[in-house]
């Protein structure tokens, strides 16, 4: 979540390519240098879920070696992932049981699986105590709702916050808040 001012956050560029994509008025010539960027960037990051999609919606063409290659990497990824968990669940403290969860949402918020996002970070807000972690989560949340435009999503989670900030949050994450609220125009 943290960033340079002035600079976007990746999800959030390559959410604006996705749009302009779709928009009527972007030139075709255009199109085809936002989906090769699209593409390079989902590759980069081994966002099978997000490809899938956008290949079914015809914005990518689909490349099955690819795609394997990604859900190979994936798989490798969630593995280790599961073992972190594991091993922090058997071994080590509660904080580091939140860290080892909170990886594994990153992780799923890095490669575009919405869903599994979301419920793995009810899964670590379920190990969170601290209500300045437990904004932070709803600023991943946001995040999400941002990248895929889900106003549902993000109406819950600036209540959500609002609620959270006012059990005991910092000036910092207020100051998070309120960029969240000028971003959406409350």
């Amino acid at each position: 979540m943290e960033g340079q001012e002035g600079t976007q956050q990746p999800q959030l560029v390559l959410a604006h390519k996705l749009f302009l994509l779709t928009h009527p008025d972007v030139q075709d010539i255009e199109k085809v240098r936002l989906r090769e960027e699209v593409f390079t960037s989902v590759k980069a990051d081994d966002m099978a879920p997000l490809y899938e999609t956008l290949a079914a919606k015809s914005v990518l063409d689909m490349d099955q070696s690819v795609l394997d290659s990604m859900r190979a990497k994936i798989d490798e990824e969630l593995k280790k992932l599961d073992e972190k968990i594991a091993d922090a669940e058997e071994n080590l403290g509660e904080s580091e049981v939140r860290e080892a969860h909170l990886a594994k949402s990153l992780f799923y918020i890095r490669i575009g699986d919405k869903e599994k996002a979301l419920e793995q970070l009810k899964i670590t807000e379920s190990k969170t105590v601290a209500v300045g972690q437990k904004m932070d989560l709803v600023f991943y949340t946001l995040q999400l709702g941002f990248f895929y435009m889900d106003f549902d999503l993000i109406s819950k989670s600036i209540d959500k916050a609002k609620k959270l900030f006012e059990e005991g949050g910092d000036w910092e994450r207020k100051n998070r808040l309120k960029s969240f609220l000028k971003t959406k125009g409350s």
